[in-house]
């Protein structure tokens, strides 16, 4: 009697596995990677990321040969059920207790010539992230002398038989198959394969499956309007810019559609700017122009004069949409001459007139017939949807194009963590030319179907509190600057409704966290990110509340670290000097590769090559990851000082002597050290300060009293009115090295 793929290892009939197949098919459309990368024989240890009970099935389906599985033992006590099913399929039972016996068994299996499914991390993902790798598989190749096959799928998370949302099971189907794709890497040698190593190439593999998502080939502004469309009545918005204005799915598409044909018909560039706070007018006026097949340009306001006449240029852009009261706001900026005033064009068109026929569209007509009324293309790719201008923090501003699998694929990692469900009511008040205030909140609550509620700024912070009061806001982003208004104006029934607070831009000061912890019982979570990663990379999570009878706690979070890496996501860390790759654990400069990484800047390949060693996006920072995946971010590289040949991290130099001084930074930056160049030792040491306290004779006796070396010491000490910080809250480095400048230039 023949034997089939599913039941290799009992005398069973091949058509006893059909059902099993015809099943699994129906619910997934299986995608294959590298297939050709499995032995056509011999033994071999397969291992696999592990996001849901359907794991099994889908691997055997696109593997080509039959696989050995191995189970936990606790299923054997459950009922009969699982005990047929270990017996017919030969599963190796495995138990904590007894964990040399397991070993022994998948070391036969492997010796003779059977491939062995494990997952090394012991269980299911809670997280819909990888979680530690325990390093009893280097055991088993070891013993059996084979190599590991490391292999990793995507779409399996948020499905029925995952712990997405918390949920498993009780959860909404998905009414269409699922496209799931499974990824082969290369075989690895038993001597080379330690966790570390194998844990590299799980999360390449995952970042080669995730690249394979059909909807990341989408165009943006047909997705959004096609969500907007599902359920027109929905209230999207709440702008709270003046008078409280809730705007509903198809109004916000009524109006983007209008004004999108007059942009069609009256602007010939391929790129418009956009100068407007957080709130309708930016979200109508951002997918006006990607429906009318332009992108969107948001220019830095709070920028310099020059940086901003810089940014027109590169981008290309003479036509700006903005608003009579912003143009009041800002003066200084250097308005072109086809500048748009929103309200004005619209009573130019005819108002709800010209939104009349958009909105009966939108309640009648089916939600996919709508972007092929506004004539969008079904597919964006790589090509350009968005445009931003970095903060400029270390230099000049440089044009970050992102296209529309850049912006789709971080909104879809958004979506895969606990963050932000559909359910989220989202504070959006961070400006719309910063990445997370264009990408996460204008984009993807339109995409994930969350309500948002806009404050034009974040530092308007009685109006913010007052939003999460009356609006019972759950979700909020922003930097640890903007943070800090809020824990010291804010009263504990003011934010009773906030459920989750990020922080990112800068590093998290524990006195932060501490407060929001005591005052709120809020934890706030950090995460990590930069513009040309549309904006996200990493980010803590709260911890799954769920728990298994074969798996222990899990982690979502780690305070320190900025979190796991997103969905789809892979990462290096080599050697800030020689780029030689540095093993798991190790300090060195981060690397990312993703769906969300950018191709490069603007017109400018030599910055672009800058950037990139071998594919992998440099990031500028120094870190390192823990055996759990977590990423602790260590400091800037450009915030390190290389005197007589060592390395000093300005950033170690400010904290302690803040503790020295028991300075507080609750309205605003008091010190901050930079680095300039010095004839005799490379660069030395230079310390900004609002405070007359801190002189060249304190400050070295503070310094030299905590046991720092003389290196570290700066050899001059600059009073200054205001520590520069840029409008996105982060420190304003090129300001602060201007007058670090500056004052050695006057003494």
């Amino acid at each position: 009697m023949a034997t089939n793929a599913f039941f290799p290892h009992a005398h069973v009939p091949v058509w006893l596995g059909w059902p099993v197949t015809v099943f699994c098919r129906l619910l997934y459309r299986i995608r294959v990677l590298n297939a050709e990368r499995v032995p056509a024989e011999g033994g071999a240890l397969i291992v696999a990321n592990h996001l849901s009970y359907m794991d099994v099935i889908v691997l055997q389906v696109a593997c080509p040969r039959p696989i050995r599985y191995v189970g936990h033992e606790v299923f054997l006590q459950k009922s009969w059920f699982y005990r047929l099913i270990f017996r017919v399929t030969g599963t190796i039972p495995v138990s904590p207790a007894s964990a040399l016996e397991t070993v022994r068994r998948v070391t036969m299996a492997l010796q003779a010539g059977e491939l062995v499914l494990v997952f090394p991390e012991g269980g299911i993902s809670r997280t819909g992230q990888l979680m530690k790798l325990e390093r009893g598989f280097e055991l088993m190749v070891r013993k059996a002398g084979v190599p590991v096959i490391p292999v990793a799928h995507d779409g399996l998370w948020g499905s029925v038989f995952s712990f997405s949302d918390n949920k498993y099971l009780f959860k909404s189907p998905r009414l269409m198959r699922s496209a799931v794709c499974v990824a082969w890497g290369e075989p690895i040698a038993a001597e080379q394969a330690q966790a570390g190593v194998v844990r590299h190439a799980l999360l390449d593999m995952g970042c080669a499956a995730y690249d394979e998502r059909p909807q990341l080939k989408r165009n943006l502004g047909a997705e959004i309007v096609r969500r907007l469309g599902r359920n027109p009545s929905a209230v999207v918005m709440v702008d709270r810019t003046a008078a409280r204005r809730e705007l509903t799915a198809a109004q916000l598409f009524a109006a983007a559609a209008a004004l999108s044909g007059h942009l069609r018909r009256t602007v010939a560039e391929r790129r418009v700017g956009i100068v407007l706070p957080p709130g309708a007018g930016a979200t109508i006026a951002n997918l006006a122009v990607l429906c009318a097949g332009k992108v969107p340009v948001n220019l830095n306001f709070t920028a310099g004069r020059a940086a901003i006449e810089a940014s027109l240029r590169l981008a290309g852009v003479k036509t700006v949409i903005s608003a009579e009261a912003m143009r009041a706001k800002v003066p200084g900026f250097p308005w072109p001459e086809a500048t748009l005033d929103l309200t004005t064009v619209f009573q130019q068109l005819g108002g709800k007139r010209a939104m009349a026929p958009w909105l009966v569209a939108a309640w009648v007509l089916p939600n996919q017939c709508l972007p092929w009324l506004l004539r969008l293309p079904a597919r964006g790719d790589r090509e350009e949807a968005g445009l931003l201008f970095t903060s400029g923090t270390s230099g000049d501003p440089k044009g970050v194009v992102l296209s529309h699998r850049n912006i789709l694929a971080n909104c879809w990692q958004f979506s895969t963590l606990s963050l932000f469900p559909a359910s989220a009511v989202m504070m959006s008040c961070l400006p719309v030319f910063h990445s997370f205030g264009f990408t996460v909140n204008m984009w993807y609550p339109l995409l994930r179907g969350c309500r948002s509620v806009s404050v034009p700024s974040p530092l308007e912070t009685k109006k913010i509190i007052d939003a999460i009061r009356e609006e019972e806001v759950s979700v909020m982003v922003g930097a640890p600057t903007f943070m800090r208004p809020l824990l010291k104006k804010a009263e504990p029934a003011d934010l009773r409704s906030l459920e989750i607070l990020v922080s990112g831009a800068e590093r998290l000061p524990a006195d932060l966290y501490e407060g929001f912890l005591g005052k709120f019982h809020l934890g706030v979570l950090q995460g990590y990110g930069m513009t040309e990663a549309s904006p996200a990379t990493n980010v803590n999570q709260p911890d799954p509340v769920l728990s298994t009878e074969t798996a222990g706690a899990q982690q979502g979070q780690r305070f320190g670290s900025v979190g796991r890496m997103m969905a789809g996501m892979t990462a290096r860390v080599f050697h800030p000097e020689t780029m030689v790759e540095l093993p798991l654990g190790a300090t060195g400069l981060v690397a990312f590769r993703g769906a969300n990484l950018f191709g490069g800047y603007l017109d400018d390949p030599q910055k672009t090559a800058a950037v990139f060693h071998d594919g992998w996006y440099l990031t500028g920072d120094l870190g390192r990851f823990d055996d759990d995946g977590f990423l602790f971010i260590e400091g800037r590289l450009s915030r390190f000082s290389k005197i007589a040949g060592e390395m000093v991290p300005h950033g170690t130099v400010e904290q302690t002597l803040l503790e020295a001084f028991a300075i507080n930074q609750e309205d605003g930056y008091a010190l901050v050290v930079v680095g300039v160049a010095d004839a005799s030792k490379g660069e030395q040491l230079v310390l900004l300060t609002t405070s007359e306290e801190l002189t060249v004779e304190r400050v070295r006796e503070k310094l030299t009293s905590a046991g720092l070396p003389n290196l570290w010491v700066p050899k001059l000490v600059v009073r200054v009115g205001q520590i520069p910080v840029l409008g996105t809250g982060k420190l304003d480095l090129k300001g602060c090295k201007d007058l670090a400048h500056q004052a050695l230039a006057g003494g």
